[in-house]
């Protein structure tokens, strides 16, 4: 068993080289790789990290850098464009995966709250997943993936909603939590573009020439913002994509994309050893009925519906297909709603690990559908690898 931070860190990075090559060699996603090695030295497995908390508060990271480089890559009025497009997509499919979630959920035998719960934890698609999947140095790919990232942006709105309901006691204050969470987005949003505009861009147009400066600048302006969300009751991942479209302006926007994203990485890949350290095989095993057949129904239903909803708003049907099936799976956030509607006594124990479950078998399950299907940039096949 091993304590000491650093300790564990060799741990995770030694194994992920190890694990991933065995993958690779086997011709297998290496997102898995790292889930795996999670769930064989994790507390449930081995048990050579005993606590895999601090590790998934690292990981965090990932996520937050991800979203930061996306918005440095995005133009505030493009975003306006695509959220105003795929707006009732998203609102709509979300109602239809929740009702199928809580249709499923009881006919399993699951209290009717557990069930509704279930279902609006497993509307939300996965940011991390989708987005580490998509190339991004195409046309063809950075168009679907702006339209993905509108969508996921919109889910993570209506995810936060639904965890200040949880947390806070019911659908009384709705209408109220809604307005503060919109006050809140345009507050931080305005304020974080007056801050680049009259500082931000000004340090970078002195002090370019010193790059491990503008490095530091960067990150520590999208680590802040995403803090300062944080504070609000937002998500640290709005706040870091809200930090990542405001420094866009910034004419090395994209140098600065590019030198974070080792960083990134480095902290995706504890992210998806923490997801495998937390999964309990023993729990799992007397879940794994339910938790196949809601699986089986998320991974058939969320292509074909959100194909149907592309298609709507004049997506080409091509595209329309490709984007269903990258969206197709759970969300990190239906663990955090697990977790939290747990904490709250809202629902039983085996309801959040239902949830649980089916997160880890549709992130595996739509990673390998992709990456046999579609670009992207971990793909084996040198053809299919596009960054």
């Amino acid at each position: 068993m091993l304590d000491h931070i650093i300790l564990q860190f060799v741990l995770i990075f030694a194994g992920a080289a190890l694990f991933a090559t065995l993958f690779l060699y086997l011709k297998q996603p290496i997102i898995v790789a790292y889930i795996v090695l999670g769930i064989v030295v994790g507390p449930k497995g081995l048990g050579l990290i005993s606590d895999a908390d601090q590790i998934e508060q690292l990981a965090h990271i990932g996520i937050i850098l991800l979203l930061f480089m996306i918005g440095l890559n995005f133009q505030p009025k493009k975003l306006v464009g695509l959220l105003g497009r795929v707006g009732l997509v998203t609102l709509v499919t979300c109602f239809i995966f929740t009702l199928l979630g809580l249709v499923a959920a009881l006919a399993l035998g699951y209290p009717f709250f557990d069930s509704l719960v279930i279902g609006a934890a497993l509307m939300f698609s996965s940011t991390i997943v989708s987005l580490k999947l998509i190339p991004t140095t195409q046309l063809h790919h950075q168009h679907i993936g702006d339209v993905m990232l509108s969508v996921l942006l919109l889910q993570d709105v209506i995810a936060i909603v639904f965890i200040v309901l949880v947390t806070e006691g019911g659908m009384d204050n709705i209408t109220v939590s809604v307005a503060l969470l919109l006050l809140k987005l345009v507050v931080l949003g305005v304020t974080s573009f007056a801050i680049v505009r009259f500082v931000i861009t000004k340090l970078f147009l002195k002090f370019d020439v010193i790059k491990e400066y503008t490095f530091v600048l960067a990150l520590g302006w999208g680590l802040f913002v995403a803090g300062a969300a944080n504070m609000l009751g937002l998500s640290l991942e709005m706040g870091a994509f809200i930090a990542g479209i405001s420094l866009a302006i910034v004419p090395i926007a994209l140098v600065i994309a590019e030198e974070l994203k080792p960083l990134r990485d480095f902290f995706l890949i504890l992210f998806f050893f923490s997801i495998g350290a937390k999964f309990d095989l023993v729990v799992s095993q007397q879940l794994i009925v339910p938790g196949l057949i809601i699986t089986a129904l998320l991974m058939v239903t969320k292509p074909v519906i959100f194909k149907w909803g592309f298609k709507a708003i004049g997506e080409k049907p091509k595209n329309s297909a490709q984007l269903g099936v990258r969206l197709g799976q759970a969300s990190e956030f239906s663990l955090l709603i697990a977790f939290s509607a747990l904490a709250s006594g809202l629902i039983e124990e085996r309801s959040s690990y239902l949830i649980q479950l089916v997160v880890v078998l549709t992130f595996v399950a739509s990673t390998y559908w992709v990456v046999h299907v579609y670009p992207t940039p971990i793909s084996y096949k040198s053809s299919q690898r596009k960054d």
